[in-house]
């Protein structure tokens, strides 16, 4: 069972099969999913539980992280029977990861529930997997599926900016003294509400783990640091200039998303790909529903899973339907709603809908911009050193014109000298 409570329909409803939208064909699927299960990212000072604690180390997928991607693997399989082709074919699916070793393996463990071997696809007896490549890039280089996409000072100005807001200051006066226990019990030199989400990690898989925690961390404790997260997570990419900081971050996903759905939705194109999935992480997932504005303000769970389906309709139009599935023990995925249009949302209008949150030239928007008043100084110190200069050249001038008097009068004076 995923650790996640569930996030209700808002609409009330369950997607019962790939059709229930109305009749209309799938012609295209991306599916961005989390890691499955794992150790945490890092421990506290004073955890009892350090990097030897775990088998593998940090960050590594577990075992029941693997079975959770195995079974949504599964799910996928079951959901778009008849859709895919029953035996792995290159040419209908590209599965790209994160370069980290908990959302490879969790690709790789996936396509083995999406794609078990069957006749002459079996390479070794009673082996039931078989080798599907996952595309991944350098984690220096991931500007697609890894989030917050570093180096881009306007959006660090922006959440500067978030943090002398009223929501944030109010949230850091109300944990101030809870924020100071946890940094005196955690042995950290400070702590802030952004920090948060590294101790609850850290606790919650030990949890997960069925390891003992230390003596200060009670069900309540938990439960405030759970809040602390969410917020973390939310203020991330919402809160303040939601529109602007989902261009820089969620929107770079979105744009591919859509471009790859426009694509697929080429008329009379021998579009052979039938699915993309992308294999990310919690912070991928917040960042494009943000950019979707269907974000519940959770964190996602492991092996949560957001689904766009490009469906035709008879008189051959295109729409577009979201699913999250972020609970295991649910048989279905829910719909999500793209704000201003309907479940199954025409193409062009889910295109219009999300323009304000594409960037048009993602570099250029992450430059910080120079205000009004930073011209006037600039401008104002300009004028001041046209003006010292001159009176520079000016002084020089004088100096010169002096200069050649005295030099002219000692000439005069030796031409006498030789006269004599």
């Amino acid at each position: 069972m995923l650790p996640e409570p569930l996030d209700r329909d808002p609409q009330g409803g369950h997607l019962n099969s790939i059709y229930a939208v109305g009749e209309s064909t799938l012609k295209f699927v991306t599916a961005l999913y989390r890691h499955g299960d794992r150790s945490p990212v890092k421990a506290y000072p004073t955890d009892p539980y350090q990097e030897s604690a775990w088998p593998q180390g940090f960050g590594q997928l577990s075992q029941e992280g693997m079975q959770q991607h195995f079974e949504l693997g599964q799910f996928l399989r079951k959901r778009y029977t008849g859709f895919l082709s029953e035996n792995y074919t290159r040419f209908e699916i590209v599965v790209r990861s994160t370069d980290y070793d908990r959302t490879l393996m969790s690709a790789a463990s996936n396509l083995a529930g999406l794609y078990p071997p069957s006749g002459s696809q079996v390479f070794h007896p009673g082996l039931a997997w078989q080798p599907i490549p996952v595309h991944t890039v350098p984690q220096n280089e991931e500007k697609l599926l890894s989030f917050p996409i570093p180096n881009c000072p306007r959006y660090q100005l922006l959440m500067n900016e978030t943090e002398k807001t009223e929501i944030f200051l109010n949230m850091t006066k109300t944990y101030k003294d809870f924020l100071e226990m946890v940094r005196n019990k955690t042995g950290l030199k400070s702590i802030s509400i952004e920090m948060v989400w590294s101790i609850y990690d850290a606790l919650f898989c030990e949890k997960n783990h069925r390891l003992p925690p230390p003596a200060w961390v009670t069900p309540d404790v938990m439960k405030t640091l759970k809040q602390l997260k969410n917020f973390s997570f939310q203020i991330m990419f919402g809160v303040y200039k939601r529109k602007e900081k989902c261009r820089l971050q969620g929107g770079v996903l979105l744009d591919q998303i859509i471009k790859n759905i426009s694509a697929a939705a080429t008329l009379n194109s021998n579009h052979q790909l039938k699915m993309i999935m992308y294999s990310a992480h919690d912070t991928t997932i917040v960042a494009l529903q943000e950019a979707l504005n269907v974000y519940n303000g959770l964190q996602p769970p492991y092996a949560s899973c957001h689904i766009f389906e490009l469906h035709q309709d008879q008189n051959g139009s295109f729409s577009v339907a979201m699913l999250y599935r972020n609970d295991s023990t649910v048989t279905e995925p829910y719909y999500l709603t793209l704000p201003g249009c309907a479940r199954l949302c025409p193409l062009q209008d889910f295109i219009r809908l999300t323009n304000s949150v594409i960037p048009a030239d993602w570099h250029k928007e992450c430059q910080i911009s120079s205000s009004t008043s930073d011209k006037d100084v600039i401008v104002g110190l300009a004028v001041c050193g046209f003006i010292l200069l001159l009176l520079v050249v000016a002084l020089l001038v004088v100096l010169c014109r002096q200069s050649e008097l005295v030099i002219g009068y000692s000439h005069i004076i030796n031409q006498s000298d030789d006269h004599s």
